[in-house]
């Protein structure tokens, strides 16, 4: 019932809501506001309505949602289903406990080790007995005590001891507030109480405050501010409680709020059914007005929440928005498409011109209402100069002059204009660059007119500068060329092509601080007193560490700036006042707000400390004094989860260090750190040690999965950025894959115990075939040695055959001699002998044959002859007698002559005896020797 009854409340509000406050809206459509953030349903994947909102000690935002709780860590939603299923009213967290509040339930949750809240009830734990429909709209902590509050009871429990004290009310209680160590809360037609030592006390019952919702209570310097639901704020003392006089009556007495906050500078923050968010000055003054027209996605604030670092979340019925309440930047948005793309603007005095694609637009700095568009300026600006106090717009038609917001002058004569530039040491002349080249106004009598085109130039010409009596016009295809003007300025020569400078798109020529540049996508180059250009090593030093730039420019409004976007900043170049040395300044910002055309960037200095960014659906507006926030980011690791292939996912700790089996080999891992807002994105970086020692790039993507991981010990690290700020901590998981069963360590032992084994059976064989083959070879080479030795025996004894042999031959020649020798002289004294014997017998004749016969019969002769005959022919004689033992030695006489194969004639005069005598011997002999009829004597002497 109070469900529906409070439904129907809301409702209600909305309608009245809209029609009172519809011409409000129309007024604060054109506003500069902090940069807004909306997360929608899909986003946060959650239902429509967001009551309550808190953050934790790690920072983390809790959103009490429809559907139950939802968790952000600055990367990723989480939602938790309300423990009963049902509406969750309230969120508070406490240390490292959220607590909430829904429908007959109230408790808190805590964080497990595998990084998933868990609920606890409290409810059912103190076993309280509620009342029937009872739901949970506040929740507050206060020391040692959690205070709920629903719509009919305050329960008040110490976190310590969990003892209970309620305060019941009779009617209807609003919503309970916390200010400064007080908690009040409003009973409806009673009034206004405060909890004094756990009971109610009452602090007034004024008709205001019995019969007007009471939606917060504030303390303002020295006053006690109460304010109410439609009747705007009281201010309360002890004599009376009456209007509080501001100037935001006016819209809040017409507006219905439905939730409130003092921020930590003292200004409001003012959540309404139908009108957005209303944003007051602590003196009461309207600051600006966010709803859905200029930011917010849906404009009933249910909740409003400042976070640690003093940004500001709004629970919409229909979604989330943060807010960035510390940013240098503000962000002027017109999603209406009646603005166009920002292309240039100037700032003169308090008036703010913008030139778009759709024309030209102004308006006050200061004044809330829309861009007025300029009559007869509709098509594309280009540029915006200021010069003698007159606006020159360039213009796709032409060159307009603007004064008083009102174009006096449209010189159409040069169309497309480009860019102006006053002619040196003449201030009546301005060079303009058009589409198809250069043309001279010339200002007579006040007033500025077109005077000639410049011979011999015919491109477009967007970029030039004056420099050295020369004119340097840069053409993105063409290149850089010197042009030389004649004293009249009618016609131009070009005079040089700079064609070693790279040229191409993005391109450009500057004169900064009276030095010409050249900047293209090689780098930066200055001319130097050789009047050739030169690579500067301060400007690529500057630059070194980006890797994406666009090209450099100068800041309109100030020529002693530069400007570039280099990877996700805003990069600016000036000079120091005490030095010339340039120096560079950075503003992160997210490639979602640079959002311009490319080659078109432009900022304009419009203040004297802040920069307008032109974008495609409005601008940004940087102030430079406003510190960009140094945070003490903390990165951490949220949820790792192992699976193997096609199987379901296993949530593990963080913070346990986990072997894993060697197909759970698929990882991933989800890390964040909180930090909220989308102008500058958070960045990620993360590493695996194991698999490679490289860092990745910087990414916004929070989570990362390894597949197939071979196995071995691996340690993964994330580091996380905003701009330029990173992380104090690197986050860190250590894990090992095992290695699979073929490759366990068992399985490794056994392959070892193997081969051990199979190398020692193989180097059994092997000693074995080895020493097989040893023998073997050392039988064949003792085979070969024999055969050597007998080879060598054989060829020794074939040499000793050959000395026997030889000797044989020396002793036979010698045996062959004396035989010769003996048988010659023998023949020779036979013959003396016969012719002595024929001779007349003298006197003393017969003594000399006695002599001769003495020599003839002499057996020294055959001493002699036996012992060489033995030496040639060893032992035959003995081999004769053995055989033939009759033999007599006359017998062996002749044997040994008849082996010396000598004849009966040869062996007649051996014997001294005629051969016929021979003849009678041998055959005596062979009678001895009882040889046949058939054999020869002499070849039986001979093979004896």
């Amino acid at each position: 019932m109070r469900i529906a009854k409070f439904s129907s409340e809301v409702k209600t509000f909305k309608l009245l809501a809209t029609l009172i406050c519809f011409t409000f809206t129309f007024s604060f459509q054109a506003q500069e506001l902090p940069p807004i953030q909306n997360f929608t349903t899909e986003d946060y994947g959650a239902q429509n309505q967001n009551w309550s909102i808190s953050q934790s000690l790690d920072k983390y935002i809790y959103v009490a949602n429809n559907l139950g709780l939802l968790e952000y860590n600055g990367a990723k939603w989480q939602s938790y289903e309300s423990p009963n299923r049902t509406v969750l009213r309230s969120v508070k967290a406490v240390g490292n406990r959220i607590y909430t509040g829904c429908y007959m339930e109230f408790g808190y949750w805590e964080r497990n080790p595998l990084g998933t809240l868990e609920y606890v009830s409290l409810s059912q734990k103190l076993d309280l007995n509620l009342i029937e429909d009872e739901q949970f709209w506040n929740i507050i902590a206060l020391k040692d005590w959690i205070i709920f509050q629903s719509l009919n009871r305050i329960y008040i429990i110490n976190a310590l001891d969990l003892s209970v004290n309620v305060i019941n009310s009779e009617t209807e209680l609003s919503k309970m507030i916390e200010n400064n160590g007080t908690i009040y809360f409003q009973k409806k037609g009673l009034g206004l109480f405060k909890i004094v030592n756990g009971k109610e006390s009452l602090i007034s019952d004024n008709e205001i405050l019995k019969n007007n919702s009471v939606v917060n209570v504030f303390q303002y310097l020295d006053k006690f501010l109460i304010q109410t639901q439609e009747h705007g704020f009281f201010v309360f003392t002890s004599e009376e409680i009456k209007q509080w006089d501001i100037p935001a009556n006016d819209m809040l007495l017409e507006t219905s709020v439905f939730s409130s906050l003092q921020l930590k500078d003292g200004t409001f923050v003012l959540g309404t059914i139908s009108s957005g968010a209303i944003f007051m000055s602590s003196e009461g003054n309207i600051n600006y007005k966010i709803d859905q027209d200029n930011g917010l996605i849906n404009n009933t604030v249910l909740s409003v929440f400042q976070d640690v670092d003093e940004n500001v979340w709004l629970g919409l019925d229909n979604g989330i928005s943060f807010i960035n309440m510390t940013s240098p930047y503000h962000i002027y948005k017109d999603d209406s498409g009646k603005l166009g793309t920002v292309y240039t603007s100037l700032a003169v005095g308090d008036v703010l011109y913008l030139g778009t694609n759709q024309g030209l637009f102004y308006k006050k700095r200061n004044d809330s209402g829309k861009f007025k568009f300029m009559d007869g300026t509709n098509g594309q600006v280009w540029i915006l100069r200021n010069i003698d106090d007159k606006i020159f717009c360039g213009h796709n038609k032409g060159t307009m002059i603007i004064e008083n917001d009102k174009v006096v002058n449209t010189i159409a004569e040069g169309i497309g204009t480009w860019d102006f530039k006053r002619i040196p040491n003449n201030n009546n002349l301005i060079l303009q660059g058009n589409y198809n080249g250069l043309s001279v106004l010339e200002k007579i009598n006040g007033s500025w007119s077109f005077r000639n085109k410049i011979e011999g130039i015919d491109v477009s010409v967007r970029f030039f500068e004056f420099s050295n009596d020369n004119l340097y016009i840069n053409h993105e295809l063409k290149g850089l060329y010197t042009l030389k003007l004649d004293d009249n300025f009618q016609k131009g020569v070009i005079t040089k092509r700079i064609d070693h400078i790279y040229k191409g798109t993005g391109s450009n020529i500057i004169d900064y601080n009276g030095e010409l540049i050249y900047v293209s996508s090689e780098g930066v180059f200055k001319q130097n007193n050789a009047l050739e250009f030169v690579q500067d090593t301060t400007f690529t030093s500057l630059f070194y560490p980006f890797k994406q730039m666009t090209t450099l420019m100068e800041i309109n409004g100030d020529n002693s700036m530069l400007w570039r976007f280099t990877d996700d900043n805003i990069a600016f170049v000036s000079s120091g006042s005490m030095s010339n040395i340039s120096s560079l300044k950075l503003f992160p910002v997210s490639n979602s707000i640079k959002n311009v055309v490319t080659g078109f960037e432009n900022i304009s200095k419009i203040s004297n400390n802040e920069f307008l960014v032109g974008r495609s659906n409005g601008y940004l507006v940087i102030n430079e004094d406003v510190p960009l926030p140094q945070k003490d980011l903390e990165i951490a690791i949220n949820n790792i989860e192992i699976h193997k292939i096609d199987e379901s996912k296993i949530k593990l700790d963080p913070k346990v260090e986990r072997t894993f089996k060697n197909k759970q080999n698929n990882i991933s891992f989800e890390y964040s750190f909180a930090n909220y807002g989308e102008i500058v994105e958070n960045k990620y970086q993360y590493q695996l040690i194991g698999l490679s020692d490289n860092w990745s790039d910087w990414t916004d993507d929070s989570s990362q999965t390894f597949e197939n991981l071979p196995f071995g010990s691996y340690t993964f690290n994330v580091r996380g950025r905003v701009g330029n700020n990173i992380t104090n901590n690197i986050a860190s998981y250590v894990f090992t894959i095992k290695r699979p069963l073929l490759l366990s360590n068992l399985a490794i032992a056994l392959y070892i115990l193997s081969i051990i084994t199979l190398l020692l059976i193989l180097h059994y064989y092997y000693r074995r075939h080895y020493k097989k083959q040893q023998l073997k070879v050392i039988e064949n080479a003792k085979r070969e040695l024999e055969v050597q030795e007998l080879e060598n025996s054989q060829e020794l004894m074939s040499v000793r055959n050959e000395q026997l042999q030889q000797d044989i031959d020396n002793k036979n020649r010698e045996l062959a001699i004396s035989t010769m020798s003996i048988i010659k002289k023998n023949e020779f004294l036979n013959n003396i002998k016969e012719e002595l014997k024929n001779a007349n017998e003298a006197k003393g004749i017969a003594p000399i044959i006695k002599i001769i016969d003495k020599k003839l019969n002499n057996t020294d002769d055959w001493k002699f002859f036996e012992e060489a005959f033995n030496n040639a022919d060893k032992d035959f004689l003995k081999k004769v007698k053995s055989k033939h033992a009759s033999l007599t030695p006359n017998d062996l006489r002749l044997c040994a002559y008849l082996r010396l194969n000598l004849s009966s004639k040869e062996i007649a005069p051996l014997l001294n005896i005629s051969p016929k005598s021979v003849e009678v011997k041998r055959y005596r002999l062979r009678k001895k020797m009882e040889l046949s009829h058939e054999t020869s004597l002499t070849n039986y002497i001979l093979e004896l």
